[in-house]
């Protein structure tokens, strides 16, 4: 009997921890699936559904841009909600792989993704974005601040661009363009997240 509930439990436990479901609109409840890894971190339900709360009035239409998509959800959550489509980058080949797995049984072909070097990417001609997401690996120092700068000066941002930053708190500080306005903030004891507009 309780060789049978651990075996329960465990298969629970691993299917919990393989798969994520879209919180709302167009795609509500459907299940991705997400590749082993111990350095993949989605971002939580709650959080996500706090954030595109926060971006309820931005999303319909908006040209979005993710710029580490790990499990890719917050470009489906993004497209669930209306967004005209999804930039989709990240470096592991195994990520993109089971991004587009999940775009091609949802039948999504509204967000494009890309194996690059968000760094390298983000140095080339830009098109400015209405949403970025920046949600960078917590273990690669000063990723965000390097982010930010080729974001501003490189000109992926325009006017009223919002941009999404979670980060974990014991992470190093930020530095925030003069011209991004602080607009809505969270955290938990280990995550603090926010959203910006640029001026």
């Amino acid at each position: 009997m309780h060789n049978i509930k651990f075996y329960e439990n465990y298969k629970k436990k691993k299917f919990r921890k393989n798969t994520l479901h879209v919180i709302s609109g167009i795609f509500k409840k459907q299940k991705i699936s997400l590749k082993h890894s111990k350095n993949l971190r989605p971002t939580k339900n709650f959080i996500r559904e706090t954030l595109f709360n926060w971006l309820n009035n931005y999303i319909q239409n908006a040209k979005c841009l993710d710029c580490f998509s790990g499990s890719g959800i917050l470009g489906i959550e993004a497209v669930s909600r209306n967004a005209k489509f999804v930039t989709s980058l990240d470096i592991d080949i195994q990520n993109i792989y089971t991004i587009k797995k999940n775009l091609k049984k949802l039948k999504i072909k509204n967000i494009k993704s890309i194996c690059v070097n968000t760094i390298h990417w983000l140095k080339k001609k830009s098109t400015p974005y209405d949403i970025i997401f920046l949600d960078p690996p917590y273990y690669k120092n000063n990723l965000l601040n390097k982010t930010i700068f080729l974001l501003e000066n490189k000109k992926w941002t325009k006017k009223n661009t919002i941009i999404y930053i979670e980060k974990n708190i014991s992470q190093e500080n930020i530095k925030i363009p003069n011209n991004w306005i602080l607009k809505k903030k969270k955290q938990t004891k280990k995550i603090e997240y926010k959203i910006y507009y640029k001026k």
